[in-house]
């Protein structure tokens, strides 16, 4: 097998806008007349999709919504997360990814994005920062009910990579996943695919239990090195974490 294709979450891997997250949904629970405990968005949210966590907040508290009641809910949130993105002068984007982006193309890789987040969020981002070109497609919370962990979200990259280049032939263990959380990880890893794991949100020791490859910065992340990971079954951490 060889590497054939890079799979990016979106919040808290290309973007550092976890708190704009956190306040604005701390604001949505206030309209609702409820209120938040300190972490429990970390604690809920963090890797699943914009559903999952406003569900799930809700339901903590006996609120179960209808579809048409929580399409509100999220079309408010990426309302009021264009207005936030939209008053930052710079974009909190990571250290070293329009460089690792520019390596992954010169390698010849193909790239996806792979995310909880609203489509609207990820577009909003990608093209303000002048990487959307980058990516040969984004798989988004609006596009599947199921939220990592579940491995939907990966599947579904790999199958609509192919039907874009059926000459591509793309399996999962030819895939890695760049994934910042716990949830992000188990769900690439149940979709077959290896994952680098980059500390933007868990410290190293952690991240190092779960994923394959761990950093701290995408500099790290060497693509020769990389590339051995196809050869290292998912299930195993890789040896060579730096």
């Amino acid at each position: 097998m060889t590497l054939k294709a890079v799979l990016f979450d979106f919040n808290g891997v290309i973007v550092n806008d976890e708190p704009i997250h956190e306040k604005i949904i701390d604001r949505l629970m206030l309209d609702e007349n409820l209120q938040l405990k300190r972490g429990e968005v970390r604690e809920v949210c963090l890797g699943r999709s914009n559903r999952a966590c406003i569900t799930a907040l809700l339901e903590r508290r006996g609120r179960f919504l209808t579809e048409t009641y929580l399409a509100r809910l999220l079309l408010r949130k990426a309302e009021a997360y264009k207005v936030q993105i939209n008053t930052l002068e710079k974009l909190p984007i990571y250290p070293g990814l329009t460089e690792f982006i520019a390596k992954i193309r010169a390698a010849g890789l193909k790239m996806a994005v792979v995310s909880g987040a609203m489509r609207s969020d990820i577009e909003l981002v990608l093209d303000r920062a002048g990487l959307a070109a980058n990516f040969e497609l984004i798989v988004a919370g609006d596009d599947l009910k199921a939220s990592k962990p579940a491995p939907d979200g990966y599947l579904l990259a790999v199958e609509l990579l192919n039907q874009k280049y059926p000459e591509f032939n793309l399996q999962p263990i030819e895939c890695l996943a760049i994934e910042d959380t716990f949830a992000g990880i188990e769900a690439a890893k149940k979709a077959g695919i290896q994952v680098a794991g980059v500390t933007h949100t868990y410290p190293f020791h952690m991240i190092q239990r779960q994923a394959n490859w761990t950093v701290d910065y995408f500099a790290d992340l060497e693509l020769d090195r990389v590339a051995e990971l196809c050869s290292i079954a998912p299930t195993e951490p890789a040896a060579q974490n730096t």
